[in-house]
């Protein structure tokens, strides 16, 4: 018996170790090709690097302007993100706590979720006809405005069962304490369902950063291009792709996704620990 399990045992470590290699393989050779230098690449490859080179990086940098990208990308996935969470979370609360006198709610709730499930090009023609008309297309406040579009019916779907599992004594006791309705809301009820803040938080950052089909259509001037459209003219660039340079610009553009993931992550498993509702 000890026998089989032992057998059992290793099978699953290989097999979790072949799943993890077939996983990471994707991600080591995109770092192995942006340390390559060009003449490398142009020959044959093998699976480790006969020599590195920081060059692919530096040119980003010096000739590509990639700073600029990642600039405007960080600006344009915070401030949507930020302004996707507060009108969400909001929204999402008064849906789940309020009682509408006409049956509208489930009704109402299918409709904000169809927004998000249609397809983003179902929205370009209207949306390029508004900003166009507001004057906005040369700045990056058009991308901002469609990731708060696209990221708001998401929130408002995801975090309404959050506030509907929230047992309402806890809020009629903050309310006979003198608790008013903006700091119930604040104090109370957001530290309760911070694991799903920061699970919609993660999904919401993730979308505005490889925001591309709205990027391609709204973004009129080079010095507005997103990290996801630079890669694009990278690709593109005299029709002839420079496989060490778009590597070094995914591997660039991976960075701070990652770290905010991992933030997230913390942030999810303290508030799997702390957060629960006591009675």
């Amino acid at each position: 018996m000890k026998h089989k399990k032992r057998i059992g045992t290793v099978c699953k470590a290989v097999g979790c170790a072949v799943l993890l290699l077939i996983t990471l393989f994707p991600i080591y050779w995109l770092a192995a090709m942006s340390i390559r230098p060009t003449s490398e690449i142009a020959g044959h490859i093998s699976i480790i690097p006969a020599s590195l080179t920081w060059e692919h990086f530096a040119q980003l940098f010096r000739d590509k302007g990639f700073g600029t990208a990642i600039v405007n990308s960080l600006q344009t996935t915070l401030i949507s993100t930020a302004l996707s969470l507060v009108i969400g979370l909001c929204a999402a609360y008064i849906i789940a706590r309020r009682r509408f006198r006409l049956r509208v709610k489930q009704p109402l709730t299918y409709w904000i979720l169809l927004v998000r499930v249609l397809p983003p090009v179902a929205f370009t023609i209207p949306l390029y006809t508004m900003f166009s008309k507001l004057g906005i297309l040369y700045s990056k406040m058009p991308v901002v405005l469609a990731c708060i579009l696209i990221n708001i019916p998401l929130i408002i779907w995801f975090m309404i069962s959050f506030f509907q599992d929230l047992p309402e004594d806890i809020e009629e006791s903050a309310q006979i304490d003198g608790a008013s309705e903006w700091q119930l809301f604040r104090k109370i009820v957001l530290p309760l369902v911070a694991p799903g803040i920061a699970a919609i938080a993660m999904l919401s950052f993730m979308y505005a950063w490889n925001e591309y089909t709205y990027s391609i259509i709204f973004v009129q001037s080079p010095s507005n291009y997103t990290v996801p459209l630079a890669l694009a003219v990278l690709n593109t660039e005299d029709n002839l792709t420079n496989f060490g340079l778009v590597a070094a610009g995914g591997v660039i553009s991976v960075i701070p996704i990652t770290l905010f993931v991992i933030f997230a992550q913390n942030y999810l498993i303290s508030g799997l620990s702390s957060g629960a509702v006591k009675e």
